[in-house]
């Protein structure tokens, strides 16, 4: 499907989103930001507060340690949910009418989790890709890639 004018497309990742507005037509896309955001992608020490904990064994000898918080991938999941939750805003203030979104796996399925029935209602296009670092130019190609009818 073709990305109309006044789409809105997401790029993001774990730590990086941004915000697209679609200033072409179908047959010509213009893609121009809107807004973006990066987190800050702390170091172990600067997220955990102490050593894996241990729990007792009513058999045999040692204390297994238990597994240990991903602390990275709650963080990620978290900024997911928070462009789910500005997506969810926009599309009740009726910011647009299509959106295309682009993220890596996990983030993709983080943000299909949390989206609100409007936003859901509004995608007409989801790639599963790495993005956030790329230029604009290369996800214009992504998209009239995707846009374009199989030969």
């Amino acid at each position: 499907m073709a990305l109309p004018h006044n789409a809105l497309v997401l790029v993001a990742d774990g730590r990086k989103l941004m915000f697209l507005r679609n200033h072409g037509d179908q047959n010509q896309i213009d893609l121009r930001t809107e807004a973006h955001d990066q987190r800050e992608d702390l170091k172990d020490h600067e997220i955990k507060s102490d050593a894996p904990g241990t729990i007792s064994q009513s058999f045999g000898y040692g204390r297994p340690a238990l597994d240990e918080t991903d602390f990275h991938q709650q963080a990620e999941d978290q900024w997911a949910k928070d462009a789910a939750e500005e997506l969810k805003k926009r599309a009740l203030r009726h910011d647009f009418e299509a959106l295309a979104i682009i993220a890596p796996p996990k983030t993709l399925g983080v943000l299909r989790k949390e989206l609100h029935k409007e936003v859901e209602r509004r995608i007409v296009l989801t790639l599963n890709k790495e993005m956030t670092d790329r230029p604009i130019s290369a996800i214009e190609d992504l998209l009239v890639g995707e846009a374009a009818p199989p030969a």
